[in-house]
């Protein structure tokens, strides 16, 4: 084992993506993702397609403007007012940011912190990670949407909580997941035959179904559990009430560092509620060291305290410092890209004063 996975950190550490053979060789406009070695095999190279939905055409002829009556002008004011509620003081955001609470604590629908050394005999937490940072890359080369990231490896550390698999089975059962996830959050999911492409052919289309099916039965077809996406998504626009900080520049930076808890096997034994919540403090604190980076909205609105989040605020802020050394890049380099803002640049200070992990104090705090 100890040499196995050491051919894997090998293959990790070289700047060069391993080459094709001529016989593999594909037409220019088809893209290449590479999954490093996770079995003895050193022909554990992947490819992807050029695959995306086409975008509708926009109408070159503008339509002329008609007057607006006193009766469609007042409807219009009541839309603007009724798509400009903030949305921690909606009833029905409360509601279901109280319902993603409880449907989190289902055991269900968690993962074992601890089925690495409990199931797993064949593989490790490196073996998981190598997977995850390919399915980040194969998500970006087919345009998926970052929910269906979150719900594959949801579906993954589930499955593997419960079932061991060899080590020449674990793509297998990544691109199964995410078939199964694509088919629940993507407008038009790529189809079997594309993963069957992505894995260089490895599996046919017969192993993929089957798998699919497999992990189909296991779920039980509940396919939409709560994920870090679903917390974060509402927390964020908590934590932009009052905020000094660019709108654009936190959400990408939390939306950075909840896709490297992802890659990490020891963030599986956070909740993702918790998991977000520690995100949105750590954005903050990057962005603004010398401000708290918790606020009593957020307190409030969240349930959590800062002292509720400091072990996992800690594990995401050594990924965000790349402490472990990981060479795996597929997050870090994704959010590099300007269309993220760059976020993937930025870092934080070494240390996270220790008082902002006590006590909000109402008379001191000064807001974000």
């Amino acid at each position: 084992m100890d040499e196995q996975e050491n051919s894997v950190s090998t293959t990790l550490s070289s700047n060069k993506r391993p080459s094709m053979s001529p016989s593999l060789q594909i037409p220019a406009p088809k893209k290449r993702v590479v999954l490093g070695e996770i079995s003895n095999s050193t022909n554990d190279v992947v490819s992807t397609q050029n695959w995306a939905p086409k975008k509708p055409k926009s109408s070159l002829k503008k339509k002329k403007k008609k007057k607006t009556t006193k009766e469609e002008g007042e409807a219009l004011k009541t839309e603007i007012v009724v798509r400009s509620v903030d949305p921690r003081k909606s009833d029905y955001s409360s509601s279901i940011y109280s319902h993603l609470l409880s449907l989190e604590m289902d055991m269900n629908k968690r993962s074992s912190p601890s089925y690495m050394g409990r199931v797993q005999n064949d593989i490790s937490p490196n073996m998981r990670e190598i997977l995850v940072d390919w399915l980040v890359e194969v998500a970006e080369e087919y345009q998926l949407v970052t929910d269906t990231l979150f719900l594959t490896v949801s579906y993954i550390d589930r499955y593997l909580s419960s079932y061991a698999i060899s080590r020449n089975k674990l793509q297998l059962l990544g691109v199964a997941c995410m078939l199964v996830a694509s088919k629940y959050e993507e407008i038009c999911p790529p189809r079997v035959e594309d993963f069957c492409y992505i894995t260089d052919n490895t599996y046919i289309m017969e192993e993929v179904l089957e798998m699919e099916r497999d992990v189909l039965k296991f779920l039980n077809f509940d396919t939409g559990p709560p994920t870090t996406k679903n917390f974060l998504r509402i927390l964020t626009r908590a934590a932009l009430e009052n905020s000094k900080s660019s709108k654009t520049q936190l959400e990408f930076l939390s939306c950075y560092l909840v896709e490297l808890s992802l890659l990490d096997y020891s963030c599986v034994q956070f909740l993702p509620s918790v998991v977000a919540a520690s995100a949105i403090f750590l954005s903050r604190f990057t962005i603004q060291p010398e401000v708290h980076p918790w606020s009593l909205a957020l307190q409030s609105y969240s349930g959590y305290r800062p002292s509720d989040l400091k072990i996992c605020v800690r594990a995401i802020h050594d990924l965000q410092l790349n402490i472990k050394g990981s060479s795996l890049r597929a997050v870090r380099d994704k959010y590099r890209k300007p269309k993220y803002a760059c976020v993937g640049t930025l870092t934080s200070l070494p240390e996270i004063p220790a008082i902002y992990f006590e006590a909000i104090d109402i008379q001191v705090f000064s807001g974000f």
